[in-house]
């Protein structure tokens, strides 16, 4: 039988790689910052350990069924629980696809929000993706979160997305106090007509206009 995991090297390069892109872009200091970067790290470690270490959500899945859905049970291209209970193994290539684009668009957001707050030097920034969100950081964060959940769903990563989300909302509105406590009228002028994490009509077309 085919078995494409137990690739350990594998697992801590990624999970290596991640770390260093993070903690580059996010610059963790207060204790609730690590305390959420701790629980971003575990579900990396997770989603990898499960993508190329020891698939222990497919035994579970196969425990619950009796048997997995297909016959090449520990074929990577099984890995995808969606496509295998739901499609066809073969479709699981969509969802690695699909996946892998919400993935970059999420590091994407992550990377060019944090050049703004650097180019800033400690001012308050309203330009780029903050004219459209408040916490476009989070919200990218949140997109990769959703893409790993498409791209390689494991139930330990199911079970603990919920809590991430939870938890980088409210260092979210942390932030937003000490940022009021800084800026005072100037940040509650800019957050009545920026939304937190999701782009409206208006802050879209504002943003045009300014551009």
């Amino acid at each position: 039988m085919e078995y494409d995991y137990g690739l350990w090297p594998i697992v801590m390069v990624n999970v290596a790689v991640f770390i260093v892109f993070s903690l580059g872009f996010l610059k963790p200091k207060t204790k609730h910052d690590w305390h959420s970067f701790g629980v971003l790290s575990a579900f990396v470690l997770a989603l990898f350990t499960e993508m190329y270490g020891f698939p222990l959500t497919i035994y579970l899945v196969s425990a619950l069924l009796g048997r997995f859905p297909n016959e090449q049970t520990f074929s990577h291209m099984s890995g995808n629980i969606w496509a295998s209970l739901f499609l066809s193994p073969e479709s699981g290539a969509v969802f690695m696809l699909l996946g892998g684009v919400l993935i970059a668009a999420g590091a994407w957001l992550v990377s060019v929000s944090w050049k703004r707050i650097h180019a800033a030097q400690g001012g308050l920034v309203t330009q780029g993706p903050y004219a459209v969100i408040r916490h476009p950081q989070y919200a990218g964060l949140v997109v990769a979160v959703i893409g790993a959940l498409v791209q390689w769903p494991t139930l330990i990563t199911m079970l603990m997305a919920p809590v991430l989300v939870a938890m980088y909302w409210r260092l979210a509105k942390r932030e937003e106090r000490n940022l009021e406590k800084q800026f005072g009228d100037g940040y509650r002028a800019y957050r009545e007509r920026i939304p937190a994490f999701l782009p409206s009509p208006s802050s879209s077309s504002r943003r045009e206009q300014e551009s």
